[in-house]
């Protein structure tokens, strides 16, 4: 890898109305600032990010999920601005590839081509029909002669259509050279990166460029950038895994994490949500279902069913208005209108409705583990920590709070009586 990979993240995002950094906004299960260093790391050994507001707590973030990035503090009190935030930085290879953390669906694609052309600078560009937010490129004979600020653009300029996508490709030497040299006199008084391009016009160097796609490049500075972001990842998402074999009923109704994978044959319906890092495994997830962080294998979920965090089904069936918590089930039914958390259910075994594992007793959680062949009664609780053996069966309505053993029956029900009449005793009635 002969290219180097600066990312900007210093900036505040004001536009968010937030407290949480903008670069660590998610985009489909992930910040944003991750999506672009997952790019960058598709290219390069070498990635810094430069970081000023919320530094400390970006790094943390950074950390807790990479190895290897290098970290940069602006200065940004003597020297703001995207110029200001490349000094002293010091990358390692020939090349620097300089990119925006607010970029959440840049592609390692689309980054590898802007580090092919030979020319001295590369710089990213898009056409738009409504240029404005965004400064503007100045191109003729093919080549970049100025970049200007829409804050410091006359009206001519602001009638460009051509305007700057904010990632450049810049040979070290001239990076080094050229920062030094930048100057804060401009109405925002903030040292530009993109004055470097008039310096190396100037100096008579070649500075090409390169047409990007939009969507891929436009970045993220409000809720709504967000939102509309998200959507096309989303897209983009589901798109690549029906390509790869995934059914999917209504795919604009589902969500899927950037996390998630999918093997085999699988079929999900319209209205499924799956987060974290799930993985599906030739299942069916059925309407309004919800995945997380989880592992289905073999086993249809839903409709309306629930699988929360740190859970593992095998070849089982969950069905409508079931939540399943921080539990294994191989081999299991659980139909409808269930509870199963912190448990562990063999083979054979089948959960009727109602059955609930009451696994915390307000100051701890605890395990339920069943075995193969029990038959679980509607409307049993189990309250934890039980083990209930192979080969038993639990009575409609029963309480458990003792261990079961191998073939066993348990049953605890009131005795029921009758009042004859009292009916229309109560009514006044008959």
């Amino acid at each position: 890898m002969s290219i180097s990979v600066i990312i900007l993240a210093a900036g505040q995002g004001t536009r968010m109305k937030s407290t949480t950094p903008k670069v660590l906004h998610e985009i489909s299960g992930k910040s944003m600032l991750f999506h672009a260093i997952d790019a960058a790391q598709a290219l390069s050994d070498d990635i810094t990010v430069i970081l000023y507001h919320q530094a400390q707590r970006i790094q943390e973030e950074i950390e807790a999920h990479y190895e290897g990035i290098t970290f940069h503090l602006q200065d940004a009190s003597n020297y703001p601005g995207t110029g200001g935030a490349l000094r002293g930085v010091k990358v390692k290879h020939t090349r620097a590839l300089i990119l925006n953390g607010d970029m959440p669906l840049i592609t390692p694609d689309s980054l590898h081509a802007l580090t092919t052309p030979e020319a001295d600078i590369t710089m990213s560009v898009i056409e738009m029909p409504n240029p404005t937010g965004y400064g503007r490129v100045v191109i003729s004979e093919g080549k970049v002669h100025e970049i200007v600020e829409e804050k410091d653009c006359i009206p001519a300029q602001k009638a460009i259509k051509t305007v700057n996508a904010g990632v450049y490709c810049i040979r070290r030497e001239l990076l080094e050279r050229y920062i030094p040299l930048l100057s804060n006199e401009n109405t925002q008084a903030e040292y530009y990166l993109t004055d470097i391009i008039k310096m190396a016009v100037a100096e008579g160097y070649t500075i090409h460029p390169a047409i990007v796609p939009e969507v891929e490049f436009k970045g993220v500075n409000s809720r709504l950038d967000l939102a509309h972001a998200e959507e096309m990842m989303q897209r983009r998402i589901k798109e690549a895994w029906m390509m790869a074999g995934v059914s999917m009923r209504l795919p604009e109704t589902i969500y899927i994490d950037s996390r998630a994978t999918f093997e085999g044959e699988c079929f999900i319906e319209n209205g499924v949500s799956i987060q974290g890092e799930s993985r599906i495994i030739t299942s069916h997830i059925k309407t309004y279902s919800i995945i997380e962080q989880s592992h289905i294998e073999n086993s249809s979920v839903g409709p309306l069913g629930r699988i929360r965090p740190l859970s593992t089904i095998k070849d089982t069936h969950i069905g409508n208005f079931v939540e399943v918590k921080k539990s294994t089930l191989t081999g299991v039914k659980a139909g409808h209108l269930a509870y199963i958390g912190d448990a562990t259910i063999r083979e054979g075994t089948n959960l009727g409705a109602g059955v609930i594992t009451c696994n915390y007793d307000g100051k701890k959680k605890y395990q339920t583990i069943i075995g193969k062949n029990v038959f679980v009664g509607s409307d049993t609780q189990i309250v934890a920590p039980v083990t209930i053996e192979d080969d038993v069966m639990i009575a409609a309505g029963t309480t458990v709070n003792q261990n079961l053993h191998k073939g066993d029956l348990a049953i605890s029900r009131a005795k029921m009586r009758t009042i004859k009449n009292f009916f229309y005793k109560f009514f006044g009635e008959k």
